[in-house]
């Protein structure tokens, strides 16, 4: 059994603050200035953020993606749309975001509704990834049981020679969603734990900007 007493693990922050009154008036504007200082930073996988969603009658579930763009529309990821997750999207349309950069001591959560992007979009995006993931995408059944490794990896090789020579095309399951924003919070750590929360939310055709307390 490991004696590390968890308890006891604490780590004090101290790079940076978060002032209400400096911050962009713009949400997305303001996540991308600390994305890029994420890039700028090197943190490992700037973009991975973890997508909670829940069942009709309030069951959760979270994960971690990649999103892979994002604008003044909103967040957009991709997955199969057999998944769990987009299950839980078919009964709730609701879902939360977060992203943790450590190396800055910064955490964004973002809350909205999600809709599929369209098979254009996510035809584009396909078409843009590696062969090794565009065969993956036609061999996984994500999400379902599999009696072992070596299933999928027959699966792997059968959609390899089946494409051989020819143009992999994205599976009528596999695409995107748009996640689009109704709150954003963004949150600096700060020494004693009094840390900087600024909150955006969406009413009125506009967006509040508002302290929170830690």
């Amino acid at each position: 059994m490991n004696t590390l007493n968890i308890a006891s693990i604490r780590r004090d922050y101290t790079l940076k603050q978060l002032d209400e009154q400096e911050v962009d008036c713009n949400p997305f504007a303001q996540f991308g200035l600390w994305f890029d200082e994420a890039l700028n930073a090197k943190v490992l996988e700037p973009n991975a953020m973890i997508i909670a969603t829940s069942t009709r009658d309030g069951k959760p579930s979270a994960r971690v993606v990649l999103l892979k763009q994002f604008d003044n529309t909103g967040f957009s990821f991709f997955t199969n749309y057999h998944s769990r997750k987009a299950l839980d999207l078919d009964q709730n349309p609701y879902a939360s975001l977060v992203f943790f950069w450590p190396e800055l001591e910064r955490q964004v959560r973002i809350e909205g509704t999600i809709s599929k992007v369209s098979d254009t979009e996510s035809d584009n995006y396909f078409n843009s990834r590696p062969e090794g993931s565009k065969i993956a995408a036609w061999a996984s059944q994500q999400s379902q049981i599999i009696p072992n490794r070596k299933h999928i990896e027959s699966l792997q090789v059968d959609f390899q020679n089946n494409f051989l020579g020819k143009t992999i095309n994205r599976p009528s399951n596999w695409g995107g969603y748009l996640l689009c924003p109704s709150l954003f919070e963004f949150w600096q750590g700060r020494p004693n734990r009094l840390h900087d929360r600024v909150q955006y939310s969406f009413a009125n055709g506009d967006w509040a900007i508002e302290r929170l307390a830690p």
